[in-house]
């Protein structure tokens, strides 16, 4: 389901006016009035916020501007787990918090430069935020940000000072956000009707929210191993791109006002004494790279990035620029399946990433990607290397295609089941193992792994319908293998049946 058609669903509640950084759904709070109080009695639990994320979520998930990739995806969890670690440490997220919130970030398909924070500590990160920032530290300044939003429970203090604004009703204004930043024509509708009206006065951020974010935020890049210029240099950078691009392309700002006492707050908090920042690692100009190709900017651009990675001035721009261009032309030739062309770029690349373990990690999977893409998996897996006792994320989902393409993915089995056990809400990692079963032949393991993606996915009815057609083949087929699998489907139906009757309930209260 799109969730353009979603939003109709709950009521057209669209918004031309917001772009969500943290869902763009705050209440303007007077500056008399100043913030509520942390801990108020009124604050929705994290139970509830947990819940009402996950139902935003859901949709997130259907929609086809989510997209998975393991090397983004691990890149920038890296940076939001050291922020999440800095607030643990500094009292900034309780413990229990930190328990019961998801902390994941989605990636979204989308030019559109743009972050932005959900109910229960859910995160959403547009591509083309990524394909701008500089630095690691101008990323983490945007996390940071996102993640004070989540730990100082701004949804909650919402809630709490507007009680007729439903979990449901809110739930479609963050979709109705989310669709004001990929889809031109949504963004630019109006909210319909009167009661519309008065929900979108309530929409923007309050000035307090905005600078008690930006403070906190502030307070956690040094303790992660961020440089805190990346602070300000993102302000700059932003505030920049609001006076050149001021056409409605630019979302994070118009969602975050950067007033020009936000801006001399954050340079008055860098030090004088501050060291210059460091430069940016190599495998950040690759993750750059990666962005701007897979957020699909048109095939004149592919071939234009295709051209300057050819281009014999190449060789002698400086070594992070050269990466970039070249790891750009590699992906866009990739992407128009030029893959002679790519093959013969990855040889340069590979040449200049050879000192710098992260990034020549990053070529290794690329390589194993491109052996892929020819139909050469022997090649993936001899990219790869052998496999380590615990091996990452990107790592594993590559390994797991290639076997699957050789017929022997029997030996991915068990390091997969131990991803999915320690992380069960890997959808991709479930769908893998579904695979993996599938070609094995174990069709009841494959059908319970398939439903174990819809509720990775929080699709708590798709779930049980796999779920019940695992019991249907269960009935038809004997064994003590089957016998044991069919109670582990029994025993998981009836967890995710009350899941789901909790899901309807709560939507038949908000109604």
């Amino acid at each position: 389901m799109q969730i353009k058609a979603v939003i109709a669903q709950y009521g057209r509640a669209l918004t031309a006016l917001v772009l969500v950084v943290m869902a763009s759904i705050m209440p303007a709070l007077s500056m008399a009035q100043g913030l509520p109080a942390m801990g108020d009695g009124d604050e929705m639990s994290l139970a509830s916020e947990r819940q009402l994320g996950e139902r935003i979520v859901a949709e997130i998930y259907r929609d086809p501007s989510y997209m998975q990739d393991p090397a983004i995806q691990e890149y920038a969890q890296d940076i939001l787990d050291r922020l999440i670690q800095a607030a643990l440490a500094r009292g900034e997220m309780t413990p229990e918090m930190h328990e019961r919130f998801a902390w994941k970030i989605l990636l979204i398909r989308d030019r559109t430069v743009n972050a932005f924070a959900l109910p229960g500590g859910f995160f959403g990160l547009q591509l083309g935020l990524l394909a701008v920032v500089d630095t690691p530290d101008q990323l983490a300044s945007v996390l940071a940000h996102e993640l004070s939003h989540v730990t100082q429970r701004h949804i909650s203090r919402l809630i709490a000072q507007d009680k007729r604004m439903t979990p449901l009703m809110m739930g479609a204004l963050i979709l109705g956000a989310i669709v004001a930043g990929h889809s031109p024509n949504a963004g630019q509708a109006l909210m319909v009707g009167g009661q519309a009206l008065a929900v979108q006065n309530q929409l923007n951020f309050s000035r307090d929210m905005e600078r008690e974010a930006d403070r906190v935020g502030f307070s956690l890049m040094q303790p992660a191993g961020f440089a805190p210029q990346g602070f300000v240099a993102m302000f700059d950078k932003l505030q920049a791109a609001n006076r050149l691009n001021d056409n409605g392309s630019w979302p994070w700002l118009r969602s975050h006002p950067l007033t020009t006492q936000r801006i001399a707050d954050m340079h008055s908090r860098l030090p004088r004494d501050e060291p210059p920042a460091p430069a940016a690692p190599l495998v950040h100009a690759m993750m750059v790279a990666r962005a701007r190709v897979l957020a699909q900017p048109g095939i004149d651009l592919w071939r234009q990035w295709m051209q300057d990675a050819q281009d014999a001035r190449t060789a002698s721009r400086p070594l992070a620029e050269r990466v970039r261009v070249r790891t750009q032309g590699l992906l866009a030739a990739q992407q128009l399946k030029d893959l002679k062309l790519a093959r013969a770029l990855f040889g340069p690349l590979q040449a200049d990433v050879r000192h710098d373990a992260a990034a020549a990690r990053q070529a290794r999977l690329m390589d194993a990607e491109l052996a892929l893409a020819e139909g050469d998996a022997a090649a993936a897996l001899e990219a790869l290397g052998p496999a380590a006792e615990k091996e990452a994320r990107p790592e594993l989902l590559l390994r797991t295609q290639a076997l699957l393409a050789t017929g022997t993915a029997a030996a991915i089995a068990g390091p997969l089941q131990t991803r999915v056990t320690l992380h069960p809400g890997d959808g991709a990692a479930w769908q893998a193992l579904a695979q993996v079963w599938h070609q094995q032949g174990q069709m009841l393991r494959s059908i319970r792994a398939e439903a174990e993606v819809q509720v990775a996915h929080y699709d708590y009815a798709a779930a049980v319908d796999r779920f019940r057609a695992g019991q249907d083949l269960a009935r038809k087929s004997g064994g003590a293998q089957d016998y044991i699998e069919a109670s582990i489907i029994d025993t998981r139906l009836r967890a995710v049946q009350s899941l789901l009757s909790e899901q309807m309930r709560e939507r038949r209260l908000d109604q």
